[in-house]
């Protein structure tokens, strides 16, 4: 007699926090509580919501909207300025305390982090448990407003299903068997890993419905992501564990959104140098070198110019990295007819370890600076920074004067990496 094989054991418990910037400045301002909120980088309708309160979600309004739309959809809708070294402050005492529960195994984003449970801990009722005293933990010593919803399953990736099934402040228990039919209400693209631009190609291969991605091969899969991506994403939503690794630096760069009084060229050049600056540092404190530059601007109608250059040795002193752009900045401009620009990027690749022994150069003479000047100029950076550090963000600066840049924001977190603290001082 076949007896059916046994469910593969809860070894993931996965918390997202719910609308977590926004949820961060209501629990800091109670006059924001129970009321619709957006976050935004800055206080324009122009611009977009980074993130939305619960009170606002009511009304359609989410990450992305148009604010002048989202004003439209949400009458009463409040604006606040987003400040990313809060939520960076907020993230580290929620993985305190999350980890007085129970180790943290993965930081996966600003808001979300996963726990690989132990096999004490893969029994239901003994990680529900666990679940409720983080979800109480949260609310005694982080905030009232700081609210989470928690996935449990065989894997991460399910576990990460599992924790949009109820949202705010929800706790699923998702085992293997419960797949496809606990999520096939929900559209393809609501699963992480399939977008606007790969939904098409779902259509086109007959898939339209959860349980039809659910009955499809890998091999279907393959074809459908076009290589190894569908192999994975087959697996991970059959409970297969992948694994995550830890990455080399590729690049190092930042990139902004002008407010409109930094949009004309001139304006537009300091918050560029404020850029590369701040990437320079960023590069020293990471202990590398840098043997390329790069610049990108966007204009308010879209035009796009970029300008490149690559250093005859690596590097990682502001100074040439000044000069460079120097050079750059007029590049850039006259491919999109010094109009008024909208975004700025700078960027610092073909990155190598500052314990790696540097090349020596063939044509010595195109270098930037001699060797020893170039040594002098490494030592005044990283003094540069330990003074901003020390003092505080632009205390000391390098082609622009701080007030020029007061309004400039820095330091932003991105979906795929959390800021170090120093970052905010850069």
């Amino acid at each position: 007699m076949l007896t059916a094989s046994p469910s593969p054991a809860l070894r993931w418990l996965f918390l997202d926090l719910n609308s977590y910037f926004a949820s961060v400045e209501q629990q800091m301002n109670p006059r924001l509580r129970g009321k619709p909120i957006a976050v935004v980088p800055m206080i324009s309708d122009a611009t977009c919501a980074i993130a939305a309160s619960q009170e606002a979600k009511k009304f359609g309004v989410k990450t992305g909207v148009n604010i002048g739309d989202a004003k439209r959809m949400c009458p009463g809708l409040i604006l606040v300025e987003a400040d990313h070294s809060r939520y960076v402050d907020f993230h580290e005492k929620i993985k305190t305390e999350v980890d007085r529960h129970y180790p943290v195994e993965v930081v996966c984003s600003i808001d979300e982090m996963g726990l690989l449970l132990d096999s004490r801990h893969q029994d239901e009722a003994v990680v529900v448990a666990l679940a409720k005293r983080i979800k109480k933990g949260l609310l005694e010593n982080v905030g009232e407003i700081i609210t989470c919803s928690i996935g449990i399953a065989p894997s991460r990736f399910l576990a990460k299903l599992a924790s949009d099934i109820v949202k705010p402040d929800g706790l699923t228990v998702m085992h293997l068997h419960d797949m496809p039919h606990k999520i096939s209400h929900w559209q393809l693209t609501d699963l992480c890993g399939i977008g606007r631009r790969m939904e098409p190609r779902f259509h086109a291969a007959g898939i339209h419905t959860v349980e039809q991605l659910w009955a499809a091969t890998a091999h279907e899969l393959h074809h459908i992501w076009g290589g190894v991506g569908g192999d994975r994403f087959w697996r991970e939503l059959h409970g297969q564990d992948l694994g995550h690794f830890a990455t080399n630096h590729s690049s190092i760069g930042h990139s902004h959104v002008l407010a409109p009084e930094f949009r004309r060229p001139p304006e537009a050049a300091i918050v560029a140098k404020r850029l590369l600056f701040k990437a320079a540092s960023r590069l020293r404190r990471t202990d590398y070198r840098a043997g390329a530059v790069s610049l990108s601007v966007r204009t308010e109608d879209r035009g796009r110019g970029e300008s490149y250059e690559r250093l005859p040795t690596a590097l990682s002193d502001t100074f040439t990295f000044m000069q460079i752009l120097d050079r750059l900045w007029p590049q850039a401009m006259q491919q999109v007819r010094w109009a008024r620009i909208k975004k700025i990027g700078v960027t610092l690749y073909d990155l190598q370890p500052c314990a790696a022994p540097q090349q020596l150069e063939l044509f010595p003479e195109l270098q930037e600076a001699p060797p020893e000047l170039q040594m002098r100029r490494e030592k005044l950076s990283k003094i540069m920074d330990q003074l901003n550090q020390n003092y505080g963000r632009d205390s000391i600066s390098l082609g622009y004067i701080p007030n020029q840049v007061k309004t400039f924001s820095g330091t932003k977190i991105a979906f795929s990496r959390i800021p170090e603290k120093e970052e905010f001082q850069e």
